[in-house]
C-alpha cells in the first residue's frame, strides 16, 4: 500500500453526515493518511471541517426539489460543471488526486464520486441510516466498497445494483471527542452526585418539540424522585418555548439544567445513566458507543419511517426501549420512563447490550475497509 495515502471525501449538509466523515478522517489522519474534504462553505461542513483542521475544497450544489420538479435542470446543470471542475483539478495538480474518494451520502457527494469513477479513482460509500439515501442508492452499482451503519440498510443497497461483496457492515463513526468522553467532568458540569440518577435528553433540531413538551409535562413527577437529575437539549429553534413551558424556579434548575445545545456531548453521554432522544443516525450511533440505556422515540415524519428501523438496531440488541412519539404524552410512557430511573438492575443489563453492538470501533473498521482500496 502507498505510504501515505490520500483520502478525498464529500460529506455535507448536516451533522449527520458531517461528524461520522469526521470520525473517519480523525482515524485515517492518525494512521498516516492525508485527507480533504469537499463540500459547501456556505453549509455545516464549511464551519465543522476547518475546525477540525482539515483542508476544504469548495463546491457548489444544489438539491433537487420533488415537490418543485423544474429543478431538476439547474441541479443536473451545476452537478456536470462542478465534476468538470473537480476532474481537471486533479489532472492539473497530481498532489490533489486523491487515491480514494468517498461520500457520506446526500447530493454533495455527486460531482466528487462522480469525477472520480471519470479517472478511475476506487470509490467508497457510507450509508449511516437504516434505509439509504437516493445519492448512495445512484452510485451503489459502481462503488468499490459500500460501508453501512445498520444491516438493514443491505437489502436496499443491493436491489439498488450493489454487490453484495462490496457491502461492510461497519458501524457508524464516532468522533474521538464522543468517545473519550469522561464520567467525573460530565456529572460535575451537571451538578450531580456520585449516587445521584442522571437523565439525559436530547430531540435533534429536527422534530424536537413534541418530545420537548412531553419530558416538559413531566417535569414535576421527575423531579419528585429522589437523586434524579435532568439535562435537557433543546434544540436551538425551540429552547425558547421550552423554557418557557418549564418555568424553572432557582431551585428546580439545581436539579435540571435546560441548553439549546450540547457542546461536551461525549462528557454528558458517559456522565448519563438514562437517555431519552430521538433515533436518528447520529445520535443512535453516539449512544450505542456510550452503552447508554435509552429510550428512543421515532421522529414520525423521517422518511420512510426510517428512525424506527434506525432504533430496532438498539432495541434487537436489548439496550434500549422504543415509544412511539403517539405515546408519549400516556400515562404509560412516563411509568416506562420512571421505571427505567429507579431500576439499576436493568440499567447495567441494558449497558451490557450497549457494549456488546462494539460501535466504539466503527472508525477503525471503517478507515481499515477504505485503505484496503488504496493500490
Amino acid at each position: 500500500m502507498i505510504d501515505r495515502p490520500a483520502i478525498a471525501i464529500a460529506a455535507g449538509g448536516t451533522a449527520g453526515h458531517v461528524n461520522p466523515a469526521l470520525a473517519l478522517a480523525e482515524e485515517l489522519r492518525r494512521r498516516g493518511a492525508t485527507v480533504r474534504f469537499f463540500g459547501e462553505r456556505r453549509r455545516l461542513e464549511g464551519r465543522l471541517v476547518p475546525q477540525a483542521g482539515f483542508d476544504l475544497f469548495p463546491i457548489h450544489m444544489s438539491g433537487f426539489d420533488r415537490q418543485r420538479p423544474w429543478t431538476l435542470a439547474s441541479a443536473l446543470a451545476r452537478l456536470r460543471r462542478e465534476r468538470r471542475r473537480i476532474c481537471k483539478a486533479f489532472r492539473d495538480d497530481p498532489m490533489m488526486r486523491p487515491d480514494v474518494a468517498m461520500g457520506f451520502g446526500a447530493y454533495v457527494e455527486l460531482p466528487l464520486l462522480r469525477a472520480a469513477l471519470d479517472l478511475g479513482i476506487p470509490v467508497a460509500l457510507h450509508e449511516q441510516n437504516s434505509i439509504p439515501g437516493l445519492a448512495n442508492k445512484r452510485l451503489a452499482s459502481r462503488a468499490g466498497l459500500i460501508a453501512v451503519s445498520l444491516p438493514s440498510a443491505q437489502s436496499a443497497l443491493e436491489r439498488a445494483g450493489a454487490n453484495s461483496s462490496a457491502i461492510r457492515l461497519t458501524g457508524n463513526p464516532v468522533r474521538a471527542s464522543v468517545l473519550s468522553g469522561d464520567r467525573s467532568r460530565g456529572r460535575a458540569a451537571a451538578g450531580a452526585q456520585a449516587d445521584d440518577t442522571v437523565l439525559l435528553v436530547f430531540g435533534g433540531s429536527l422534530g424536537a418539540h413534541h418530545l420537548n413538551e412531553a419530558i416538559a409535562r413531566l417535569k414535576g413527577t421527575l423531579l419528585g424522585i429522589e437523586g434524579v437529575r435532568i439535562v435537557h437539549a433543546t434544540g436551538a429553534a425551540d429552547y425558547e418555548a421550552t423554557s418557557a413551558l418549564l418555568d424553572l424556579s432557582e431551585d428546580e434548575r439545581q436539579r435540571y439544567r435546560v441548553t439549546s445545545y450540547i457542546d461536551d456531548m461525549g462528557d454528558m453521554l458517559a456522565a448519563a445513566d438514562v437517555v431519552l432522544s430521538r433515533a436518528g443516525a447520529s445520535s443512535i450511533a453516539e449512544i450505542a458507543a456510550a452503552a447508554v440505556p435509552s429510550i428512543l422515540v421515532p421522529y414520525p415524519l423521517a422518511t420512510r419511517d426510517h428512525q424506527t428501523t434506525n432504533a430496532r438496531y438498539l432495541v434487537d440488541a436489548g439496550a434500549a426501549i422504543m415509544c412511539a412519539d403517539d405515546e408519549i404524552d400516556s400515562e404509560g410512557f412516563a411509568s416506562r420512563l420512571i421505571g427505567l430511573l429507579g431500576d439499576s438492575d436493568l440499567r447495567r443489563r441494558m449497558h451490557l447490550r450497549g457494549l456488546g453492538l462494539g460501535q466504539a470501533d466503527a472508525a477503525g473498521r471503517l478507515a481499515d475497509a477504505v485503505l484496503a482500496l488504496v493500490v
